[in-house]
């Protein structure tokens, strides 16, 4: 079965577990290239063990590659400010792009929320580990009750965040907010980030606060049970730590928050542990992020291809 062939630029630890997945579990899509800076990195120290293409020249080597021109999609696993740089070349060459890091030049999309809607944008963002754990709870809330505001902690342990996410914490907070409204549908949305220095690792542990202008309380655990199972389709170390909680409010004024009536406080307790495909399961944020890529790509490539079905 012919299937689309993808680069990944990057070849830290997001990149390289994603080029780990990809092989592993690629339908439609493969992986053509593995691009890096660092000639003696692992990571492209394990893609030339495994047949993949490498250079250490960066998105220069790889534009100067015999594959390029075979690529259809590039995932870009670098930071905010190098996919700043990245962008412009790859629209103007015709390449279909992912981007895991914050810089936002295209639109977020989280896959179970609105990858259908943004499958012909030319650049799709990945929004952030947050992101992409606790939107998807946010949009079940809104999608049967209008939300005020929304506000998640994630915690992450310390080890798992690299040079990258560490430069990376200002655009990790504004992006992830950015997205709480745009993607998740709150009318506010606020963000933090949590590195736990504990030992030994704890798992990704993430926790949505919504303000939902409803009683309905059923109804708001209905949604969210769905959608948890939904994000386990792609994410299996996805789960809730514990059953929904709902506070009452009576007037969500109070609050200070736009409202005539009775509202509820819904709080949600998530944990992420990872595949362990490269990196140890503590390090669910990043399995996250690699998995939602994947789970995109894997779309993406079904419309670009349709044979590949």
């Amino acid at each position: 079965m012919k299937r689309v062939k993808a680069a990944i630029i990057g070849s830290g630890n997001i990149g390289t577990d994603l080029m780990i997945k990809i092989l592993r579990a690629g339908a439609a899509v493969e992986v053509a290239a593995l691009v890096g800076v660092d000639p003696a990195s692992d990571g492209l120290e394990r893609a030339r063990r495994l047949g993949v293409f490498t250079t250490h020249e960066g998105l220069e080597g790889l534009r100067r590659s015999p594959v390029y021109q075979d690529v259809d999609i590039v995932f870009d696993a670098t930071s905010a400010k190098a996919h700043v740089a990245h962008a412009a070349p790859l629209r103007r060459d015709g390449k279909r792009t992912i981007d895991l890091t914050p810089a936002a030049v295209g639109p977020y999309v989280v896959p179970v929320v609105n990858l259908e809607a943004n499958l012909d944008a030319p650049n799709v963002n990945m929004v952030t580990c947050g992101g992409q754990a606790t939107i998807p709870i946010v949009a079940a809330v809104s999608r049967v009750a209008p939300v005020a505001y929304a506000e998640i902690v994630a915690s992450i342990a310390s080890r798992s965040a690299g040079p990258g996410t560490r430069a990376n914490i200002d655009e990790f907070t504004e992006t992830t907010a950015a997205a709480i409204e745009i993607v998740g549908g709150a009318r506010r949305g606020k963000a933090i980030i949590v590195l736990n220095p504990a030992e030994p690792p704890l798992v990704m542990r993430d926790t949505v606060y919504c303000l939902a202008l409803t009683q309905d309380d059923e109804a708001v655990r209905r949604s969210i049970h769905q959608m948890v199972e939904q994000v386990r389709g792609y994410v299996p170390g996805y789960r809730l730590k514990q059953e929904v909680q709902f506070e009452p409010i009576r007037d969500s004024r109070i609050a200070g928050f736009d409202g005539d009536g009775p509202a509820l406080k819904v709080s949600v307790f998530l944990e992420v542990e990872g595949a362990g495909h490269y990196l140890p399961g503590y390090a669910g944020n990043l399995d996250i992020m690699t998995s939602a890529a994947l789970a995109a790509a894997e779309r993406l490539a079904r419309t670009l291809a349709p044979e590949v079905v």
